[in-house]
């Protein structure tokens, strides 16, 4: 037996009965990894997504099917051939210090995420002027008729439009709020806060839930069952597979892949896949540094990926794999087979150490960043140091934990002054189903997310497919970033894996996606 199956097992047997009893009033959760930062405007990791969840609200909602509806809005309208959209927030909805949401509170929080999301700018520059004409309305001019207004102000990839108060909204987008105050199902108990450890929350007595349609995603009704959600981080995989197993905790977000056969014997566990968008590897490089401000030396490397490789040291379970994986999500419409010879050609890695010979790499130190608490990437970033180091590249390879990558990425510097080179990243597959929403996209230098990649070429396409007049169009445009990513190489794929989540079977109503917590209940 596996010493993972032996600490997993004694655990469980070790639990004492009233360990293992579970307060029908409070549901315990492991997230992946520590909760780093609070703030939903300032981190787009998804640990911090889902925290922002629990805690704020968003004006639109998006089903499984991307399709959008009102939620903290009761709705809009559109005149003026499609340039004046005037949203209206439903009636008593109150912020968690008891204080009633207004329009311009949300003026201000559209204002700040803007300032931050790549799309969220896109729409800012499309309008003339955004407005609170009176407390419960927000007003949109736009120079252009842009359909998709409700869309973007719905969308789910991070970064996504949580609303605050206007107090906390006015803070410089690039720093973090003082508190944590939203108007979502539950309320963050900063005094209860263990950085590394455990995060709480407690139902918000004064949400209101939408009286209309079905939990889905993040659209619909929110309700919340539990009094207390507590989430504790617990980064060895057979300790929390134990705590599992035992009772001690009710869902663990991300099971280690190699603990999953035995997670699916336990009859008082369910294993399930949750996000079918799936989990997509990549590489980031830093093109502001040397080496990877040189495409060529970024191309020589993307010559060199093996992606079945990757995935080899990711999971052996061959069903969990999606590949071949390019600019787009597999499996949805606009993955495309343009170009994607480079990645799926018989792997030839004399002539990409060729390449990088002839781009003038100058043997610069190259500092390589993994984290050490999600698995996947740690598995990725040990193939990645490998092929890096056999490709000729003078690699430092930095393995630490997800917060510190998070806060190093953001430093500009060169690598002698505590910056990076090149990254493993981990995006989800909702996020890359389109160039509209594609983070990793990007062309616009030191306003892109980390990497700061600069191609006209990508964001000229990007702005062709927002006109595209139907999914045919599209789709041709699609093709042609595709293409142009291979020229431009602002992130290397490294392929595509399903993650399933595990949770106690006295739990009920789980929703498809990312974790949430309204809607789920104990049955048992």
């Amino acid at each position: 037996m596996k010493r993972r199956s032996l600490l997993l097992a004694a655990a469980a047997m070790a639990a004492p009965a009233v360990v293992r009893a579970q307060s029908r009033t409070t549901l315990r959760y492991i997230p992946p990894v520590d909760l780093g930062f609070l703030d939903p405007h300032f981190s787009s990791a998804w640990v911090v997504r889902n925290h922002a969840y629990m805690v704020f609200d968003t004006l639109y909602g998006q089903n499984g099917r991307f399709e959008t509806s009102p939620q903290m809005a009761a709705g809009h309208t559109v005149e003026n051939d499609g340039r004046l959209w005037r949203i209206t927030l439903r009636e008593g909805l109150l912020w968690h210090d008891n204080t009633p949401v207004l329009a311009r509170d949300c003026v201000a929080s559209i204002r700040r995420w803007a300032a931050r999301d790549s799309l969220g700018r896109t729409l800012i520059d499309l309008t003339d002027e955004l407005s609170a004409p009176d407390d419960r309305t927000i007003q949109f001019r736009l120079k252009r008729a842009f359909p998709l207004l409700a869309d973007v102000l719905g969308k789910v990839p991070t970064f996504t439009c949580m609303m605050m108060p206007e107090r906390l909204a006015q803070t410089d987008p690039f720093r973090q709020i003082p508190e944590v105050i939203g108007s979502g199902p539950y309320r963050f108990l900063p005094d209860e806060r263990v950085p590394g450890a455990r995060n709480a929350y407690a139902r918000f007595a004064g949400y209101r839930p939408r009286p209309d349609g079905t939990p889905d995603w993040t659209a619909g009704p929110k309700v919340a069952h539990f009094d207390r959600v507590e989430w504790t981080t617990i980064p060895d995989a057979a300790t929390a597979a134990a705590a599992l197993s035992a009772g001690q905790q009710d869902w663990w977000d991300s099971p280690a892949l190699d603990l999953l056969p035995m997670l699916k014997r336990r009859a008082d566990v369910v294993v399930r896949t949750t996000d079918h968008g799936g989990n997509m590897l990549l590489l980031r490089p830093n093109c502001l540094q040397p080496p990877f401000d040189n495409p060529a030396v970024r191309r020589a490397v993307l010559a060199a990926i093996d992606q079945a490789e990757y995935m080899q040291a990711v999971t052996s379970d061959a069903s969990l794999v999606n590949l071949p994986l390019g600019v787009f999500t597999p499996g949805t419409p606009m993955a495309s087979g343009a170009g994607m010879e480079v990645l799926t050609g018989t792997r030839n890695f004399a002539r990409a150490q060729r390449m990088l010979a002839e781009s003038g790499y100058k043997g610069e130190r190259t500092v390589l960043m993994a984290p050490l608490d999600y698995p996947a990437m740690k598995a990725a970033g040990d193939v990645a140091a490998d092929m890096l180091k056999k490709l000729g590249m003078n690699i430092d390879y930095a393995v630490t934990d997800w917060g510190t990558v998070l806060q190093r990425r953001a430093k500009t510097e060169p690598v002698e002054q505590g910056g990076w080179s090149i990254y493993v990243n981990m995006q989800d597959g909702i996020g890359w189903t389109n160039p509209m929403v594609h983070p990793s996209t990007r062309g616009t230098g030191r306003n892109a997310a980390p990497g700061w990649p600069t191609s006209a070429q990508l964001e000229a396409l990007r702005a062709e497919f927002f006109d595209a007049p139907d999914l045919a169009a599209q789709k041709a445009i699609a093709d042609r970033v595709q293409q142009q990513a291979f020229v431009d190489v602002p992130f290397m794929p490294l392929g595509a894996f399903f993650q399933p989540t595990a949770y106690r079977r006295t739990l009920a109503g789980v929703l498809d996606g990312f974790p949430t917590f309204w809607n789920v209940r104990r049955d048992g």
